[in-house]
């Protein structure tokens, strides 16, 4: 993936590159009832916080996190090192080969496209194998002008409903959902905004256009803080 380095400079630095608590992976094992010694897939992990969570409440279980960007996978080696059951590795999250009992994905599902995505990892996935993944929501209803403008880089953006359309078209059952909003964005945009201020000072005119940016979404997200969701779906195909 050929991102900016200044882009890659900050979002290094963040523990997680989008919304989400380890309180949602959690709840996301309890609902499916996962335990035991699973194979564990943490497609797009970024610098591997969610795959520190899965490795901590799965201790028989191996997970792998995967992705495209190696930037993200350097700075996430540190925090798996002490994890003999975890390991983060650069690939391709739309060339799974498995056998998972678990997809979990974390806001990524999108590089792919949702029924794009679950079609990918069907074939990944072992019998009776689960995918769980966040993905941008509309809520409903007249958008604030400030939701248009924060979701506008993802013009395939869907509201609830036809996010069930999507997974449905992909062959899949929803087995239970969570919507992320308020807290889990807040812990998120809370990071950005430590690491923009660390990184202001002499920052490069391309590294503050960069800063700038994404000072700009975090101003658009804190103008419809319990208007901006993420839906979590745990999701097995039928």
């Amino acid at each position: 993936m050929d991102l900016p380095p200044e882009f890659l400079t900050l979002y290094s630095r963040l523990d997680r590159q989008g919304p989400g608590t380890p309180e949602d992976v959690l709840w996301s094992l309890g609902r499916l009832g996962l335990s035991g010694p699973l194979k564990v897939c943490d497609a797009g992990c970024g610098t591997g916080a969610d795959s520190v969570t899965l490795a901590r409440a799965l201790p028989e279980a191996q997970v792998e996190g995967l992705d495209a960007v190696p930037a993200f996978i350097e700075a996430g080696q540190a925090r798996v090192a002490d994890l003999p059951n975890a390991e983060l590795r650069v690939g391709d999250m739309g060339a799974l080969t498995g056998p998972y009992d678990l997809i979990w994905s974390a806001g990524a599902i999108y590089f792919l496209g949702v029924t794009e995505g679950l079609r990918a990892w069907r074939a990944a996935l072992a019998p009776g194998g689960v995918v769980a993944f966040s993905q941008g929501v509309f809520l409903g209803g007249d958008e604030p002008q400030a939701v248009r403008d924060f979701w506008a880089p993802e013009p395939a953006l869907t509201d609830r409903e036809g996010l069930r359309a999507q997974v449905a078209e992909a062959g899949y059952e929803i087995l239970d959902t969570r919507l992320l909003i308020g807290a889990p964005w807040e812990a998120y945009y809370g990071s950005v905004t430590r690491e923009i201020a660390a990184l202001r000072p002499g920052a490069s005119p391309a590294m503050a256009e960069v800063l700038d940016a994404s000072e700009r979404e975090v101003a658009l997200w804190r103008q419809a803080p319990d208007r901006i969701a993420y839906e979590l779906v745990l999701a097995r195909p039928d």
